[in-house]
């Protein structure tokens, strides 16, 4: 990793380098006091890295969380040949080892978002998993029963996105939010950034709060992105369970963690959270 620094961004070669544990599709060091260094190891990695690296420093500044904004690119080389990023460092845990408790993220949350959902221009990305309507994946759940069953057909129901493209973080779940002393303090990962129905990430009312329905007093949302959000977030709910079961069993791609933060959701959306609505 220094050698990269070296050859690149030398300035930048003597900070410490500290590495980061967790992360799905790349590798993560911290770099110094104020910056991360992360190299893709996964196969779609390095396209997430060039999203993040052209789009994420201009939505920056618009959002009310800290979230790491790409400072510097590191070009393939025939010693590396992918891109890498070097961004700066948010200091927090993440959510899936210090779940979030504070009653004044709701409303944290419900700000970040607002600022986010955003119309997106025309050529910004899109994800065939993220921000498309629900009924893509109306059969992944047909052993679904009771609460759940219910809340999954209510969400296919609902009436679809007809709004804008709005930008969308695509990747809200406890892995990649930040807390200190149970309050939220940082979104990370951005590689699935995406575009399209606000409900996607809606999903982290259930996702990442004890209290979902103080979200949506501070988020706008219209009665039929909350039916669809609820399906997005049991879609979510269920992967991160079974990330955590793998991770119990010993799989090399499993996640431990992940599985009660998943378990937890599972129980908010089986309990039929109701939410206030505002137009």
């Amino acid at each position: 990793m220094r050698s990269l620094l070296e050859g690149r961004h030398a300035d930048l070669a003597g900070l410490e380098l500290r590495p980061v544990d967790g992360g799905w599709d790349n590798r993560m060091w911290r770099l110094g006091d104020g910056l991360a260094l992360r190299l893709p190891r996964t196969e779609r990695a390095p396209l997430l890295l060039e999203q993040e690296h052209r789009w994420l420093p201009g939505l920056a500044a618009a959002l009310p969380l800290p979230v790491p904004v790409p400072v510097r690119r590191g070009a393939p080389t025939a010693r590396f040949p992918k891109p890498w990023l070097v961004t700066t460092w948010v200091p927090g845990t993440p959510a899936d080892l210090a779940p979030i408790t504070a009653p004044a993220s709701a409303e944290a949350l419900a700000s970040f978002l607002t600022a986010l959902h955003v119309p997106a221009p025309a050529d910004a990305p899109r994800n065939p998993d993220r921000g498309v309507p629900l009924r893509a994946f109306a059969d992944d759940f047909a052993d679904l029963d009771g609460p759940l069953r219910a809340v999954w057909d209510d969400a296919l129901a609902a009436p679809e996105w007809d709004g804008p493209a709005l930008w969308l973080h695509g990747d809200l779940h406890p892995a990649n939010v930040l807390t200190d002393g149970g309050a939220l303090v940082g979104v990370v990962d951005f590689g699935d950034l995406a575009t399209g129905d606000p409900a996607t990430d809606l999903a982290a009312a259930w996702l990442l709060l004890p209290d979902p329905a103080a979200f949506f007093e501070h988020y706008a949302a219209d009665e039929a992105t909350v039916r669809r959000a609820r399906g997005w977030a049991l879609r979510r709910a269920l992967g991160l369970r079974a990330i955590g079961v793998a991770g119990d069993e010993g799989k090399h791609w499993g996640k431990p963690t992940w599985r009660p933060a998943g378990e937890a959701a599972l129980a908010r959306l089986a309990g039929l959270h109701k939410v206030r609505n505002r137009a």
